[in-house]
């Protein structure tokens, strides 16, 4: 790809969001209820191809089942509230109380309470006695201090997530984790991420993973790329991880997922993450709007409460629908919010397509007119496709 010149000692790629780019209809249509949206990892078959954000104010271990229940799989913080703390109900209403300008610190005071191992294993097990698939997260920092504890737990699922996870971290004071290693050694399948680049996904796909994240900086909660200048716009990063699984499938035989995690708000969002080359998505705030979700009417990322270097904010949320409505609909809202993985199914149906994979083969086209053309309306009345 052509690089553009930004000034006469440095180029780089252009790149794209979901605003930018636009699914083109095929010859073919089908009937929405002809169309498979199911997802198959490991040894384990999901009716959507959903994880639901490893976020306190998304994922409980009560959504985390509800979730499950409704196709997906949540995703619990395993370094969050729900492992801190017996009772999670008062500090989530202490944060949902704290006024905007000392919420930041207060969360960080919460946080420096010590995950305690018996709580894992305590929520793993209420996940696992409702009878979907247990899911968790942990930052590759903790991994090897906790991994035994989730392993006799029987954690399902686990997750290695962090701002940007590589396979190879460098260090000068600590031992770091060796993907490569531990994850060939385990018999859960483990998904590893984030990363936004062919070379980073190439990498964590060559460690053996089932499944790499893919997004840095996208989320409605996240400031990485305000704090940090760190982001690729994600119909770009997904479709740069697509064209590493290719290579990893050529080299090992040996098919990676990738999933999108973050930047999607609507149906059409995940429809395109899709197209790009996601096989499944990772989305939190859309959750956090649900009359279930934890954070009481808000909602903030894995880095909000960092010690030194806060990388997110806590986002106030508009209650829309129950997590059955946001999710399989039905939707009582015109503006794509809700019913996302009905969206989905029809956008597949639309364009002619039968399954996730088949959909991949969709046509795209760079498209940024996509949100504004025909929608002055809309955009003057602030509904629909001009909120």
């Amino acid at each position: 790809m052509a690089e553009i010149e930004i000034g006469l000692g440095k180029s780089g790629r252009q790149a794209y969001g979901f605003d930018d780019i636009a699914i083109v209809p095929s010859r073919r249509t089908r009937d929405p209820e002809d169309v498979d949206i199911s997802w198959q990892l490991d040894a384990f078959r999901f009716e959507l191809p959903l994880m639901a954000s490893a976020m306190d104010g998304v994922v409980s271990p009560a959504t985390a089942i509800e979730v499950g229940r409704l196709g997906g799989v949540g995703v619990l913080n395993l370094e969050g509230l729900w492992t801190r703390y017996e009772d999670t109900d008062s500090i989530l209403d202490e944060i949902a109380n704290t006024p905007v300008e000392k919420a930041t610190a207060r969360m960080q005071q919460l946080y420096s309470e010590p995950v305690k191992a018996d709580l894992i294993t305590q929520r793993i097990r209420e996940i696992k006695a409702a009878g979907v698939v247990a899911c968790g997260s942990l930052t590759p920092q903790r991994t090897s201090q906790y991994f035994d504890t989730i392993l006799k737990a029987e954690l399902d699922i686990f997750v290695i997530q962090g701002t940007v996870v590589s396979a190879e971290h460098v260090s000068k004071t600590v031992e770091p984790l060796n993907l490569k290693t531990f994850i060939r050694n385990i018999d859960i399948p483990v998904i590893v991420g984030g990363c936004a680049t062919f070379k980073g996904a190439l990498h964590l796909m060559r460690t053996g993973a089932a499944g790499v994240l893919v997004g840095v900086g996208p989320g409605h909660a996240c400031t990485t790329r305000g704090v940090l200048g760190i982001g690729v716009p994600q119909a770009t990063a997904i479709a740069d991880a697509r064209y590493a699984r290719m290579r990893h499938l050529d080299e090992t035989g040996v098919y990676c997922h990738v999933i999108a995690d973050g930047g999607m708000a609507t149906g059409g969002d995940i429809a395109k993450a899709v197209v790009c080359g996601a096989d499944a998505v990772m989305i939190g705030s859309p959750l956090a709007a649900a009359h279930e979700a934890p954070g009481k009417g808000y909602h903030w990322g894995m880095a909000t409460f960092h010690p030194t270097l806060p990388r997110g904010a806590r986002v106030k949320t508009s209650p829309r629908g129950t997590l059955q409505e946001i999710l399989i609909g039905p939707a009582h809202e015109n503006d794509g919010k809700m019913n996302l993985f009905g969206g989905l199914r029809t956008s597949m149906a639309t364009c002619g397509y039968i399954d996730v994979k088949d959909f991949q083969k969709a046509e795209v086209m760079v498209a940024p007119a996509l949100q504004t053309e025909g929608k002055s309306l809309q955009r003057s009345q602030g509904v629909g496709m001009g909120h």
